[in-house]
């Protein structure tokens, strides 16, 4: 019996916003469709991997390379990893900034490195090194990620300079023994 190779692909884990459900379905059917054809080709598993997860890096509407969700000084940072199972080997880096693929980048690590993990400038250097794709930060945030990154900041000045940094058990601000709702303030 022949095995017939499956691909599951998710966009990550959170409430899709109902302006972004069809493009992320689009993006995962993409994705899937790339992983399964090199699957189908005779490529690798992580070859299909790699390539998938790149597709979802290259659509803005993930938020893994361009579509980059920005950290609380407004600036891109991203995280990937892959595994080969076979070996147990992987490879990822952390904190990269400017790579194109940081999928891509943690593949070479783990495929010509003894490391598992490259962080920040030292993986952007080992990045350049390598010649892998750099591109202008402004290739990698949308306008979605700005809006939501200036919602946090309001957000986060309101509880810090409205609620004294007090916040309840179940994470909601409260002022003055009493919960507040914060869609009043920002």
């Amino acid at each position: 019996m022949e095995i017939q190779p499956i691909v599951v692909i998710h966009g990550g884990a959170w409430a899709i916003p109902d302006s972004l459900v069809e493009k992320s379905l689009e993006g995962v059917k993409t994705a899937a469709t790339i992983a399964l054809e090199l699957l189908q080709s005779g490529k690798s598993a992580l070859d299909a991997v790699e390539a998938a997860v790149s597709s979802l890096e290259n659509d803005p509407t993930f938020d893994a390379g361009t579509g980059s969700v920005l950290n609380s000084k407004g600036e891109v940072e991203m995280d990937s990893m892959i595994m080969e199972g076979e070996n147990l080997r992987c490879g990822s880096v952390a904190c990269v900034s400017n790579v194109k693929n940081p999928v891509q980048l943690a593949r070479h690590i783990m495929e010509h490195t003894d490391h598992v993990m490259l962080v920040g400038p030292g993986a952007v250097d080992y990045a350049k090194e390598n010649n892998f794709p750099m591109v202008p930060t402004d290739q990698l945030v949308t306008t979605e990620a700005v809006k939501t990154w200036e919602t946090f900041v309001k957000y986060n000045k309101a509880v810090k300079t409205l609620f004294n940094g007090v916040v309840c058990s179940n994470g909601v601000p409260e002022m003055n023994g009493y919960v507040k709702n914060l869609n009043n303030i920002i």
